[in-house]
């Protein structure tokens, strides 16, 4: 269950990533209750790695870029009313001779105080960022960020990280030393020169990461995003879905099909950034060639990364950061949407917890088969039921459902949020019926849970209608082979819950095909 936290001060802080192809800028607010609400986040391209890394010095031209932009983001962040701004800076800067002009530029021009960091700390925040957001259950991942001057690499699983490391291999560094012509297509020759060139400055990483058994590969870079959403479109005809895994054998076909294209064509295929066609063969040939030679055939994409890292990092060193280290990935993520509608958090608890021990005797009871993963979402789904209310308490259910399936809740698939909103949904009057889209665009296993799961939510959202906390306690035992009892302990008078009880007899035979006798609810004094 989720644990209380005490309130903390509320505060607007700034998270800005200075990247050899892109400036990515977070303002988030951190509310007195815990949950972070996203202000604005925003993103520009500005090549700062272009021609930088022969010469090892910052071109004129990608200084003036990054400096325009960092100021105009700093300017963007104060009207927000931001307290703390923090900014740091990557392998483009990390590497160039003339690192001291451009940081002393960025300080007076653009009035932001950048610290550059090694690339094993890159290499760190970004797992940070990256497993803060992605459920990992029980595996170790390789997790792989592609940027264009360097490549950081981690092992670790959702607790802990194993191995770090920063490699001088990106996007943009290999395109300019291994392309001459980037508007022709790349031949077959010239893709092996790239994996060849990947395998030569990844060698002494490779020995390192073969001692590992990994379940499958986390990409958190553009490069990943670009390759995963073109191989759904591909196979899929559709975008790509969260946690969506993608396979080592529906890459090679994508890259087979870009290599073949001029630099024109290849920016039309869909699901790929135009801006970036014509350095996404590089940064392919890396998370290509990492997968093969480690045999591993999976991949999926995380849209957080090194500024996630940052907040993640600031949450951990402040008073908030028992809501890092005592909830897990998914609590956090449903106890956070919670918090930004507004939820009825004493409630939401009472029925979570109500609805569990539901579940648990059901199963004692013989009533359902089901286990710990339905149990879960259960509780998680209870805890969310009353969100719509937010929005309007008329069909709240409604608002409810899109709330959930709509929030992008971390550490979950689309089947797990999909059963979620759909228990949630259906928590009132209405039993699920493929009339309803809401049911029937779940597949057949799911429609099953979620047949259980809500007359489940439903008895447990009556057990604290007055919002009390009145009843202590619920559980269901046979009365004979038709018959089910629920006996009730309780701190008072229950009336009312008793009174919404007897509202869903006839859904909960529609359910499970026996009567539901309710039995008198013993008061504890």
């Amino acid at each position: 269950m989720v644990s209380q936290l005490q309130a903390a001060p509320q505060r607007v802080v700034a998270f800005l990533d200075l990247g050899t192809n892109s400036i990515r800028l977070s303002v988030v607010r951190i509310n007195a209750n815990h949950s972070v609400t996203v202000l604005t986040q925003q993103k520009e391209a500005i090549r700062l790695g272009d021609g930088e890394f022969a010469a090892e010095q910052l071109q004129p031209a990608a200084m003036d870029r990054a400096v325009l932009v960092c100021r105009k983001f700093h300017e963007l962040a104060r009207s927000f009313g931001v307290e703390e701004f923090m900014a740091v800076a990557t392998s483009a800067t990390r590497e160039a001779h003339n690192q001291g002009e451009f940081l002393h530029r960025l300080q007076q021009e653009a009035g932001v105080d950048m610290r550059v960091i090694s690339g094993s700390e890159e290499a760190r925040l970004i797992y940070r960022g990256v497993a803060s957001g992605i459920y990992l259950e029980r595996n170790t991942a390789l997790f792989l960020d592609i940027g264009g001057g360097s490549t950081e690499i981690i092992v670790g699983d959702q607790k802990d990280y194993q191995f770090l490391d920063s490699l001088k291999l990106g996007a943009i560094r290999l395109t300019n030393l291994l392309v001459s012509d980037k508007a022709a297509p790349v031949t077959a020759r010239q893709y092996q020169r790239m994996q060849e060139y990947v395998r030569n400055t990844a060698i002494r990483a490779l020995q390192r990461l073969r001692q590992f058994r990994l379940a499958y590969v986390v990409g958190s870079s553009g490069t990943a995003e670009n390759l995963a959403n073109m191989i759904s479109h591909q196979f899929n005809k559709r975008p790509m879905e969260l946690n969506e895994l993608f396979s080592h054998l529906q890459l090679k076909e994508v890259i087979r099909q870009l290599c073949a294209l001029p630099l024109e064509e290849r920016r039309r295929i869909t699901g790929l950034n135009p801006e970036r066609a014509d350095i996404i063969i590089c940064g392919a040939a890396i998370l290509d060639t990492l997968m093969e030679d480690l045999e591993v055939r999976e991949f999926r994409v995380s849209f957080r990364g090194l500024r996630d890292g940052m907040l993640v990092e600031y949450l951990t060193r402040n008073e908030y950061a028992r809501m890092i280290e005592e909830l897990s990935l998914r609590e956090r993520s449903v106890l956070q949407l919670g918090r930004i509608c507004a939820f009825d958090e004493p409630h939401a608890r009472n029925v979570s917890r109500l609805a569990v021990e539901l579940f648990d005797s059901a199963r004692a009871a013989g009533l359902h088969l089901l286990g710990s993963w339905e149990r879960e979402l259960l509780g998680h789904a209870a805890l969310l039921h009353d969100l719509g209310a937010f929005l309007s308490y008329h069909n709240h259910q409604s608002h409810t459902y899109y709330f959930i399936r709509n929030a992008d809740l971390l550490g979950f698939d689309q089947t797990e949020i999909g059963i979620m909103a759909a228990t949630a949904y259906f928590h009132r009057k209405t039993f699920p019926r493929k009339k309803y889209h809401e049911f029937a665009s779940l597949d057949e296993r799911s429609q099953q849970i979620v047949r259980v799961l809500c007359i489940i939510l439903r008895l447990a959202e009556s057990l604290d209608r007055s919002h009390g906390g009145i009843i202590d306690s619920a559980r269901f035992a046979v009365a004979d082979e038709g018959h089910i009892v629920l006996t009730l302990c309780a701190t008072q008078d229950c009336h009312l819950e008793l009174w919404g009880l007897e509202n869903h007899r006839e859904a909960f035979f529609k359910a499970f095909g026996k009567r539901l006798t309710i039995g008198p609810a013993q008061i504890e004094f």
